[in-house]
């Protein structure tokens, strides 16, 4: 797109050569030489260009037309990943698990991948750790219901084995997607390597747990995954207070404590 002022300059300098002409050939004596008529004549500014600037990659946030058009819903992310075959996980699944709970959450919960119990039902975290990390919602005084949990990847890796970065970098745009429709206010990311994939941090968790980190502009709290505490459960101590800061950053009364 051009300004339009440029347009109507040039008309004024096409007619102001012309008349300058015009009258010399009548006779009329000026001051102009030819050979600065002619520059004169030749002269065009170059039309400057509207550059819309691009967002940061990592900004999660509708941009431009997007930002006017229907929003997305879950629905239609799910619709787009299909029966997906986008990588090697495809053939050795059983379901896809995509997620589920309230679609406009002020909270998500974010693990790594389906476990068997998962992969068997089509839903996330509903075995051993996923059943202590519904205690963990319920101890914050809400349900799985009120909300939304999901995992890095949404087929279950052989043998419960880590995420390989092709299988993440095929996933994590539906997460993406998901995240932008859902919009939450915070984001739990639980266990190493949920909270090193969405942060690009290679960090322990150890040290990255308890502290407020950033996911394309949402607040992420790291903490351990439901599975370590349950062999280790000397962690659920710093984990509920890591839960702790999530309930005051989001408002929701703190409980009472016993004695």
């Amino acid at each position: 797109m051009t300004d339009e002022p440029q347009g109507d300059f040039i008309a004024t300098l096409d007619d102001l050569v012309r008349s300058v002409q015009a009258m010399r050939s009548l006779g009329r004596r000026l001051s102009v030489r030819e050979e600065k008529l002619v520059a004169l004549a030749q002269a065009r500014p170059q039309p400057r260009l509207r550059v819309r600037e691009q967002p940061p990659a990592d900004d999660l946030r509708p941009q431009g037309d997007e930002a006017v058009a229907a929003p997305e819903s879950l629905e239609a992310v799910r619709a787009a990943l299909g029966d997906c075959r986008r990588c090697k996980l495809a053939g050795g699944r059983k379901h896809i698990v995509f997620g589920e709970g309230n679609p406009r959450a002020e909270l998500m919960f974010i693990g790594e991948a389906p476990g068997a119990d998962e992969d068997r039902q089509g839903r996330p975290f509903v075995g051993r750790a996923g059943q202590l990390l519904t205690k963990m919602i319920e101890a914050m005084g809400k349900t799985r219901e009120d909300v939304y949990i999901a995992n890095i990847l949404k087929c279950r890796p052989p043998d419960n084995r880590d995420p390989q970065p092709d299988e993440v970098e095929m996933c994590e745009p539906f997460l993406q997607r998901q995240i932008r429709v859902i919009r939450p206010r915070v984001i739990v990311a639980l266990g190493r390597i949920a909270v090193q994939t969405l942060l690009k941090d290679a960090t322990p968790i150890g040290r990255l747990r308890g502290r407020w980190h950033s996911y394309a502009g949402i607040r992420l709290m790291p903490t351990f995954h439901p599975a370590y505490l349950l062999r280790n459960p000397a962690g659920k101590k710093p984990a509920w207070e890591d839960l702790q800061q999530v309930m005051a950053e989001l408002g929701w009364p703190l409980p009472n404590k016993k004695g």
